[in-house]
Parts: structure tokens; sequence; C-alpha cells
């Protein structure tokens, strides 16, 4: 299996390995295509009410629980740069600003990295961006696990 590493001289570095966050995208990916359970007697949105009934609903779902399973296992560092990385994925700051992204990150770093990240529903394209931003892709990863 062959990840692709275009890495730049003046791209820093990542705690994260892109094996890790291509491993995140296809599970994340296989989460979203799942059917959204709904509440038909729900009398707000998701935004509105955290994410609390998605969480819920997909507590026992099994791509859900390997997701926060394996995101939960990684070390605060990594951690951090995944959100920092999604951050960057979804247009929050170029590249340049990585470590003012993953400062923030970090300040706000707190034992619920995956409910956060899980309640994204453009996780794996803006990790995909974010990661695309440092050189790298999951293109062979992908080809491999799908």
């Amino acid at each position: 299996m062959t990840i692709v590493h275009n890495v730049q001289p003046d791209v820093p570095n990542l705690s994260i390995s892109t094996e890790q966050v291509c491993h995140i995208i296809v599970k994340a990916r296989e989460f979203d295509v799942q059917d959204v359970e709904t509440d038909p007697d729900a009398a707000s949105n998701g935004s509105d009410d955290g994410m609390v009934s998605v969480l819920e609903a997909h507590a026992a779902d099994p791509t859900y629980q390997e997701l926060v399973a394996f995101i939960g296992s990684l070390d605060v560092d990594e951690q951090v740069d995944l959100v920092a990385l999604a951050w960057l994925g979804r247009g929050d700051g170029d590249i340049g600003e990585w470590s003012e992204l993953r400062g923030e990150a970090q300040r706000l770093h707190n034992d619920r990295t995956a409910a956060y990240l899980l309640t994204k529903p453009l996780l794996p394209d803006h990790l995909e961006e974010g990661l695309s931003l440092f050189g790298r892709s999951c293109e062979d990863f992908e080809k491999n696990h799908l």
C-alpha cells in the first residue's frame, strides 16, 4: 500500500499520520452514507440542538463506534492535528496559518473530539482538503480499502 506524500519543504509537520487521517476519512464516508435516522416529532434541527439527536441515534451504530474508538485512541497531539486539519480543509485558514489553527485546536481540546468531529457532515471532504494542502492524498489508501 502506497500513500502519496508530496510534502513541500515549507509545509509544517503533522503529528497524525496520513494513514490515520485516511482511515478516518474512509470510515466517516461509510458512516455518512447510511440512512439518517429522524425524529418525526423533533421541534428543532440538528444545529439548534447541538446534534444531540444525531449522536443518540447513531450511538449503537458499529461504524460510529469504530470511529469514536479510533479517534479516542489517538494521542492529544494527533487529535489536535485532526481538528485543525478539518478546520484548515473547510477554509478557516490557510497553510501559512497552521500554527494558529493548531494552537486554537489545542486550546479548545477536550475529551469530546470524536463527538465534535462526527457532527460535521462534510468531515471527510474537509480532512481530504486539509491533507491536500500538506501535499498528501488518500488516493492509494482508498483504492486499497474500498
